[in-house]
């Protein structure tokens, strides 16, 4: 195979984006397709031995191959989503969903893997090595490898169908949220939005070659206009068109909602073949977390403990909106007006007025102060080809020596999808001349800048930055050397989102916001005022938003367990879990499923709660630094190095070689206690 021809079969080092080209997907992915199929033949030959050195090492070989240049596949088709990156990648998709598939109902395989577990190798292999036997062995059961035979075309059938759905479902919604614009042409509709809001917007209209304001539905856009617009029907028909996107109410083709249905009745299948009453127990097999019981009664705890304050938020919010805005009835469209507004009165502040305080140089080089100040290692500017011209690209270093490198994608583009994620391009692991640095791709979608000046970002979008660098530094501060259970990998997915949630709580922090706060104009730094009202508002509506995480949660929970032979009419159990758990219900033509990515299209089935299950976690990991604080009296730095340094050792450098409950219990000591997430979302009655 030669690389030379081929940008995506050059394992060399990093992905070469200024060379890969749609046409180069095929051919490298079937010569990969080749090469690990040919490989798996030789493997499963009688005098291939069942070890580490012979069996698992070739195949853990082979599939980073694969992995690396699907990898990059997948990135391009979701930052850069073009026609001809759309049609590559689900040309080949069918394939690789495939070829998963079959790797896993590979009977003979797993019984080289269980081979292995019973030999008399397995008790001198490493912790981090048995546990990946371990996984394996798991993993080939939940992926049918012990069906009957005849089942398993079936079987296969399903996972391929499900990768297709998958991608079209994102493809949709993208595609829904490209084809609504608002088109402004009169000037007083603009009242109450923030300068840079109106500037994009004429930006986006210039670029169309038309006057007057272009408005979108994505976040940069339409965020804004539901917070700041004055105009009571600009709001609603943006929220309509919002909450309806890639529904029945938009283009036939970009309906959602048969793939939910299908994707629903795929997943359930899968379960009953694997003798499991429910996907949702299939989901939680790998996880954390017990049982889908256990789960509901966790959710059902906080919502309980959540709804007084809830129920507080949303009646203060009634009452301004009907006596100083004069709202009588408080719309789905009114809730984010009518919050800043609150917001606003109550705490003398706005969003717009701290974003202010936010350009983009100064949140970076915050950002880097922290992780500098935690774990002793170093940021630096470094070079890298990309996709485009915005991207930039770091590396950080431990005395000296590479750690890891990771590139930085910030901007909202009509090519990329929606959200914030990290994804991984390079995986540390052992290789021949010693070890293989690891390399993270962290993507935002913050408003680009406007005519030359950095772009400012709000609060919230410094949080998102903060928690995808999280991710970023469990990948990329691994010590694992073997691949499937280095970084992230192998980490159970309701424990994945602690070092992420964990890094949100920085950006409360007055000595963290002093050194990375400058405002756009005068370069003052954030006042300490400005900050106390901040902190003042930080819990502000934390119950309403905490039952809102708890509703989709439970929704997901639940659509997941529907048995056979009951009705799987989603929209129908959303209300039913709305009644039990919401205390602001959106209108009956809201059709939020139809965008819940995580779910039917994210890896988050029957899975999202982990976001509240890890907010546990990382409240409590936190409180350790608060502790650490406390005890070097006052002026003392949250930035605590000695802690930082065991955060690194117990939960980051560990990645998935251990079960993520011992790495905490090395960490705090103790189990996870709730509390601290109580507590830090200002619900612990007074």
């Amino acid at each position: 195979m030669t690389t030379n021809a081929n940008p995506l079969l050059d394992f060399s080092g990093l992905p070469r984006f200024d060379a890969v080209k749609p046409e180069h997907v095929a051919p490298a992915i079937h010569a990969l397709l080749d090469e690990n199929r040919k490989l798996i033949e030789q493997l499963l030959k009688p005098e291939t031995p069942a070890t580490w050195a012979d069996f698992v090492q070739p195949m853990i070989d082979a599939g980073e191959r694969m992995g690396r240049a699907w990898g990059v596949v997948g990135h391009l088709h979701g930052v850069m989503d073009v026609p001809e990156w759309r049609e590559a990648y689900n040309a080949l998709l069918p394939e690789i969903s495939a070829f998963y598939a079959e790797l896993g109902q590979n009977l003979e395989l797993f019984g080289k893997y269980k081979a292995l577990r019973e030999s008399s190798e397995y008790a001198t292999l490493t912790a981090a090595q048995k546990r990946i036997i371990d996984n394996e062995v798991r993993d080939f059961r939940l992926s049918g490898a012990e069906l009957p035979d005849e089942q398993k075309p079936r079987f296969k059938e399903i996972a391929e169908e499900l990768s297709a759905l998958a991608a079209k479902f994102s493809e949709n919604l993208l595609d829904a949220t490209n084809a609504h614009a608002e088109w402004i042409e009169d000037e007083k509709l603009l009242s109450g939005l923030p300068e840079d809001v109106i500037a994009a917007a004429r930006a986006a209209a210039e670029r169309d070659g038309k006057a007057g304001w272009k408005f979108t539905l994505h976040a940069p856009s339409y965020i804004p206009v539901l917070q700041y617009a004055d105009d009571r029907d600009f709001r609603a028909r943006m929220y309509r068109a919002y909450a309806t996107r890639a529904s029945e109410f938009g283009k036939e083709e970009w309906n959602n909602t048969p793939l939910i249905e299908k994707i629903l009745a795929l997943r359930d299948e899968e379960a009953r073949m694997l003798g499991y009453k429910t996907y949702a127990e299939v989901s939680l097999v790998p996880k954390m977390a017990d049982t889908p019981a256990q789960v509901i009664q966790f959710l059902q705890d906080l919502a309980a403990k959540a709804r007084p304050f809830a129920e507080k938020d949303v009646a203060e919010l009634r009452t301004f909106a009907k006596e100083k805005l004069g709202l009588e009835q408080l719309e789905s469209w009114d809730m984010s007006y009518a919050s800043e507004k609150l917001k606003q009165e109550r705490y003398a502040f706005s969003d717009e007025e701290v974003k202010q305080y936010f350009p983009e140089p100064k949140v970076i080089e915050g950002l880097f102060r922290v992780i500098q100040s935690l774990f002793q290692v170093k940021l630096e500017q470094d070079s890298a080809s990309s996709w485009d011209p915005a991207v930039r690209f770091f590396k950080i270093l431990r005395d000296g020596k590479l750690v890891g490198q990771f590139y930085l994608d910030l901007y909202a583009r009509e090519t990329k999808r929606g959200g914030a994620w990290m994804d991984e391009a390079i995986t540390r692991r052992s290789v021949a001349n010693g070890v293989q640095t690891p390399v993270a791709y962290l993507t935002c979608n913050f408003p680009a800048p406007v005519n030359d000046k950095p772009a400012t970002f709000s609060h919230d979008d410094v949080i998102t930055l903060f928690h995808e660098t999280g991710h970023g530094l469990h990948h990329l501060l691994t010590q694992v050397d073997e691949l499937p259970v280095s970084g992230i990998h192998g980490v159970e997915w309701d424990a994945v989102e602690l070092p992420s949630q964990f890094m949100e709580n920085f950006c409360w922090e007055w000595d963290v916001l002093q050194g990375m706060t400058a405002h756009s104009e005068t370069g003052q730094p954030l006042p300490r005022d400005l900050y106390d009202k901040m902190i003042a508002a930080k819990n502000y509506q934390a119950g309403m938003m905490t039952l809102r995480q708890v509703e989709f949660s439970i929704f997901d929970l639940r659509i997941h367990s529907v048995p056979a032979t009951e009705s799987r009419d989603f929209m129908k159990i959303l209300a039913a879990v709305r009644k039990e758990v919401a205390v602001v219900v959106p209108p009956e033509w809201n059709r939020f499923p139809q965008s819940f990515s995580h779910i039917f299209a994210g890896g988050y089935s029957a899975g999202y709660y982990s976001y509240k299950w890890a907010e546990v976690l990382s409240a409590d990991a936190f409180a350790a630094f608060e502790e650490a604080r406390a005890q070097k009296g006052a002026g003392a730095s949250v930035l605590d190095a000695v802690t930082g340094s065991k955060f690194w050792q117990e939960i980051l450098s560990v990645g998935g070689s251990r079960p993520a409950l011992e790495s905490f219990k090395a960490f705090r000591g103790r189990e996870p206690s709730v509390d601290a997430l109580l507590k830090h979302n200002g619900m612990v009655a007074a």
